[in-house]
């Protein structure tokens, strides 16, 4: 099974990695395409996988296609490609936005096998978190292929497509999100005179046990809050300032306004 990657960028490098890690395909049966010499360079020497000539050589071999570019070079890659496509080929979009309908009509072939997923960066160090969801083509069999390369690299799960705006704003942008929380609490940690890589660690170790916490004890995150405030303490005050600054108001209208975009796009 050959799997090809179109754009080699940071989230199609974050998926190849945890595919690799995995070892769910060999480096010599990924393939891919990049737009400059220098990340195809970049790639080549990281993960030794093959680098095509050009896109139309990763869509004629692929037998899984992930268009991994921006949303704005969808119409521009696909015209490029459409007629060399596999016609069993399973095509996998990476990028918010970008309907099945749209997907299927920029191909032109209702028989398209096409599947859309939002993955994130965590994928990196197989901590990834993907919603997908499935075009009417696609066999069960043809899904669960899928879903292995996106279980390689973190947590895959199949939703209806009127959510995907939601997976994306609750967890492919989100790790920017979190990502500015903890360097918020370390920023204070350093004002209080600890060491800048050790307010990191502190600060990034407590987000993921907290992570893991509301996962492995499926209690209500309210639940795990309220027993850390003990009565008269310090965590009560500091969730009084959070409360006052209208911390769960701000994260609510950021991941509107990034779902608000996604549907733009």
């Amino acid at each position: 099974m050959k799997v090809g990657f179109i754009g080699l960028g940071n989230m199609a490098t974050a998926m190849i990695g945890g595919i690799l890690k995995e070892k769910r395909v060999a480096a010599a049966d990924i393939i891919g395409s990049a737009k400059t010499s220098e990340t195809k360079d970049k790639i080549k020497t990281r993960f030794d996988i093959t680098i095509a000539k050009n896109n139309r050589e990763v869509a004629e071999r692929a037998d899984i296609l992930f268009l991994a570019v921006k949303p704005v070079f969808f119409q521009e890659v696909i015209s490029e490609i459409r007629d060399v496509v596999k016609e069993d080929c399973l095509i996998v979009s990476i990028a918010p936005g970008k309907t099945l309908d749209y997907l299927r009509e920029a191909f032109g072939k209702s028989g398209c096998r096409l599947i859309r997923c939002m993955p994130n960066t965590p994928a990196l160090v197989l901590e990834g978190c993907t919603g997908v969801c499935v075009g009417e083509n696609v066999t069960e069999e043809e899904l669960e292929k899928v879903l292995i390369l996106l279980r390689s690299f973190g947590t895959a799960s199949v939703v209806p497509e009127r959510l995907m705006d939601a997976v994306v704003g609750v967890s492919g942008s989100s790790p920017a999100y979190v990502f500015m929380f903890i360097e918020a609490m370390a920023d204070q940690a350093v004002a209080a005179g600890m060491p800048r890589k050790q307010a990191y660690e502190f600060a990034a170790q407590s987000v993921l046990g907290s992570a893991k916490m509301v996962l492995e004890t499926g209690m209500h995150p309210g639940e795990l809050k309220d027993m850390v405030c003990s009565p008269g303490g310090t965590t009560i005050q500091a969730v009084r300032v959070l409360e006052e600054k209208g911390m769960r108001a701000a994260v609510m209208d950021a991941m509107e306004a990034c779902m608000e975009k996604s549907k733009e796009l």
